[in-house]
């Protein structure tokens, strides 16, 4: 193991629930790899056996700031860390800084070990691709209806069709933004895939 990850002996931990009635995920990294916990499972990856890196946004119906990062190692393990825990029945909470923290510790101590690993970004292009062209006809589809809706002179379904659209532009443009297929290293991982830290 690199002279950079035997200075940084300090252990650094996350965790979060997935889900409101089961356990929560607990990892931790330190000196040997990512020592994982899921309820009465548990186990561990060394930085030389990671695979593939991937990092995407995630954003669902109770929480649109969400970030997950996914770790494949060499024995098929795969571990998901995502940026929010449940709290309640209808909140999803926040953890942008220690989960920023944690992910960018993992690039740099997964990097100092200096053996091949993939470090992929965003969704999957067969995903991607096609979801693009969806939005795309969408937004265009909503458009004319809010043109047809000004020369009706309906103001009122303008302005719901209209503030739609907006809604709709931001969202889903934010989403395919986000989660552009693409590579980098993994001593760079990438600023927009990553909370801000506040």
């Amino acid at each position: 193991m690199s002279q950079e990850i035997d200075n940084a002996r300090a252990s650094v931990g996350y965790s979060y629930r997935p889900s409101l009635l089961g356990a929560p995920w607990a990892f931790t990294c330190d000196a040997r790899g990512i020592e994982w916990t899921a309820g009465a499972k548990s186990g561990r990856v060394p930085y030389a056996k990671v695979r593939r890196l991937r990092m995407s946004y995630r954003p669902m119906s109770m929480q649109s700031h969400r970030f997950a990062t996914e770790v494949r190692a060499d024995d098929g393990t795969t571990l998901t860390i995502v940026s929010t825990s449940w709290k309640s029945m209808v909140e999803q909470e926040r953890q942008d800084r220690p989960y920023s923290e944690f992910i960018r510790e993992l690039h740099r101590r997964v990097a100092a070990a200096a053996t091949p690993v993939d470090c992929e970004k965003g969704k999957t292009p067969w995903l991607y691709w096609p979801g693009l062209v969806i939005f795309v006809c969408v937004s265009l589809g909503l458009a004319v209806l809010t043109v047809r809706a000004l020369q009706a002179h309906t103001l009122a379904g303008t302005a719901f069709i209209g503030g739609f659209l907006v809604l709709f532009l931001w969202q889903g443009g934010n989403f395919f933004r986000r989660n552009r297929p693409g590579r980098y290293r993994p001593e760079a991982p990438p600023e927009d895939l990553l909370p801000r830290r506040s």
